[in-house]
């Protein structure tokens, strides 16, 4: 008999593809990380055995998510297609990881997830797998031919839960999906699918409307040291938060009290299929705008103009599922470089919706306040700007004369302004 690791949440699907899969002869390890998503876990481990595991193993995985995944991200200033902040993606890697080693410390030859054949989990996990692991052999029910033969959708999923006793009251579930951990919450399927149709207030679970939020504004104050938050402190109450994790429910706490992180946007699969996702995601809204903002006074412009470079490249990577590849290896490496003197403190005013940096300074900072005053004489000579400029024309010049020769303006290209 195989043993297999099931990375297992208790929900519907995951529960019905343990039973399945010790019907079919495995031995099934339920492996539960627990990443911020606000389980009973004590419920689902009673569940897990209750379904037919021989063992459960509960991981909280929290501090090493945000500390390796999420700081990374937030070093990176990685968005995906401009709005997303890859709350799903940067936590599957480190759910794969440590499913694999689990996998070597049960000496079981097999991983299993229930990941769809449409979406992006699959690949992700799968690609996350082999890459530590070419060996392993990957069970994925949704592309598993009996599997889809047995299982049509989700009447099929309930009937044959309720025939085997599979508790399903527990979870009962909204008529979409939604995926939640420390990042984030995410919603889409069902009747979020029509992307015409503007999302009930109740589709929001975390967040707060802007229209409701409070009328009186928080301010906080974030310290990063190397690029990384260390420190953050609610101005209004004195409080102070460190610690990886603790630093971003927190940010996740305000921010959604002041409606803050949310984004109803369509966007594109890496299996080539569009679809609408709706995303809460407060604190990483919040750290995103302040570490932009103290890089703007620590960081090197031919550095950050570099690294902005890769940003997109770094997203569209952990969205694809390839964190442990060769190619993001070296973006991780510029990527840290590029922060080993981003240090220093931003203030940030959060107000219905709306994240305003009232203010930074830095150990590190690259600003002269003499120098940039247009009210103090001295920095650099400016007699010399004449040179520079000039020399930053000849092109444009050279530009001007081939437009003449042709019998054309340079300002054609803008159009008659109808």
């Amino acid at each position: 008999m195989d043993k297999v690791i099931l990375a297992y949440s208790g929900g519907l699907d995951t529960s019905v593809i343990l039973k399945w899969l010790v019907e079919r002869g495995h031995e099934v390890v339920a492996y539960v990380a627990d990443v911020g998503q606000d389980d009973d876990m004590a419920a689902v481990e009673a569940k897990a055995l209750a379904t037919g595991a021989s063992k459960v193993y509960i991981e909280d995985l929290k501090d090493e998510l945000v500390a390796r995944y999420v700081f990374a991200a937030v070093k990176a200033n990685a968005i995906y297609e401009g709005r997303y902040l890859l709350g799903t993606s940067l936590a599957r890697p480190l759910i794969a990881k440590r499913q694999i080693e689990i996998a070597h410390k049960e000496k079981a030859g097999a991983v299993a997830h229930g990941a769809t054949g449409k979406g992006n989990d699959q690949v992700r996990f799968e690609l996350s797998y082999l890459a530590i692991d070419p060996s392993i052999k990957i069970i994925s029910p949704w592309k598993d031919k009996d599997f889809l033969a047995a299982f049509q959708g989700r009447p099929d999923l309930l009937a044959y839960a309720a025939s085997r006793g599979i508790d399903v009251k527990a979870s009962r579930e909204k008529p979409y999906s939604e995926d939640a951990n420390l990042i984030h919450i995410s919603h889409e399927s069902g009747i979020l699918e029509d992307p015409r149709t503007a999302p009930a207030e109740e589709v929001f679970s975390w967040t707060r409307s802007p229209q409701s939020a409070p009328d009186s504004e928080t301010r906080l104050e974030i310290q990063f040291k190397d690029g990384a938050p260390v420190r953050v402190t609610n101005l209004g109450s004195g409080a102070v938060t460190t610690g990886p994790a603790a630093i971003l429910a927190t940010l996740n706490a305000v921010g959604a009290e002041n409606g803050i992180g949310r984004v109803d946007m369509v966007e594109n699969r890496f299996v080539g299929i569009k679809s609408r996702g709706i995303y809460e995601t407060p604190g990483m809204t919040i750290l995103r705008a302040a570490h932009m903002d103290i890089e703007g006074i620590a960081m090197d412009r031919e550095v950050m103009r570099l690294r902005d470079m890769l940003s997109p490249k770094f997203a569209e990577l952990v969205y694809n599922g390839f964190w442990f590849s060769p190619e993001m290896d070296f973006l991780m490496a510029a990527v840290n470089k590029s922060q080993e003197v981003v240090d220093g403190v931003v203030g940030l005013t959060l107000y219905k919706g709306n994240v305003i940096v009232t203010g930074r300074e830095s150990p590190s900072s690259l600003y002269d306040q003499a120098l940039s005053s247009m009210d103090i004489e001295g920095g650099f000579n400016q007699q010399d700007s004449r040179g520079f400029i000039a020399i930053n024309a000849v092109r444009l010049m050279a530009h001007n004369a081939i437009m003449t020769r042709r019998g054309r303006k340079v300002t054609d290209f803008m159009g008659n302004g109808q």
